[in-house]
């Protein structure tokens, strides 16, 4: 851990649960709690540290991560079910100041996230992320890609591991 961090440590233990969606699809957040290492598509970077873990109420999922790098932010992302969407979104905060909103899903073993709206920064560009969790559910192997017209044409952005540890 580097000198100033904080080591992230779960609220109290997680609760082995799945949460419903008010318009009755289930999503399983449930799968994500714990806490993993998280390996970053940039040369020579160390595993972060990331910790899932329900709000009180079971109602969102706080994600927080460090990564020991100064090209990867630290972060902290709440996930929830929204109502007048009708889809589970992603609200993310990083350590340069960005916040953005993502639209969610988690479905047979993979989980997206999208940002192709303005939110709370400028759309300069859009993403897309798609994560499968492995059979035994302590990996999740995803790729971000990039837009910059519109979805037009998708790069590759970089890549995420999620490794569990607890």
């Amino acid at each position: 851990m580097m000198p100033g961090r904080r080591r992230l440590v779960p609220m109290r233990p997680p609760v082995p649960r799945v949460t419903g969606c008010d318009d009755g699809a289930v999503h399983d957040l449930g799968a994500f709690i714990g806490e993993w290492t998280m390996s970053v598509g940039i040369p020579d970077a160390p595993q972060g540290r990331v910790l899932f873990e329900w709000m009180p109420g079971e109602r969102f999922l706080i994600e927080r991560w460090d990564i020991p790098h100064p090209d990867a932010p630290d972060g902290v992302a709440i996930m929830g079910y929204d109502e007048s969407r009708g889809t589970l979104l992603q609200h993310y905060f990083d350590s340069r100041g960005v916040a953005r909103v993502y639209e969610m899903g988690l479905e047979d073993g993979v989980w997206t996230l999208s940002r192709t709206e303005p939110d709370f920064s400028p759309l300069k560009f859009w993403q897309r992320f798609a994560g499968r969790f492995g059979p035994d559910e302590r990996t999740i192997e995803g790729t971000w890609e990039i837009s910059h017209d519109e979805g037009g044409t998708w790069e590759h952005d970089f890549d995420l591991t999620f490794t569990r540890v607890a």
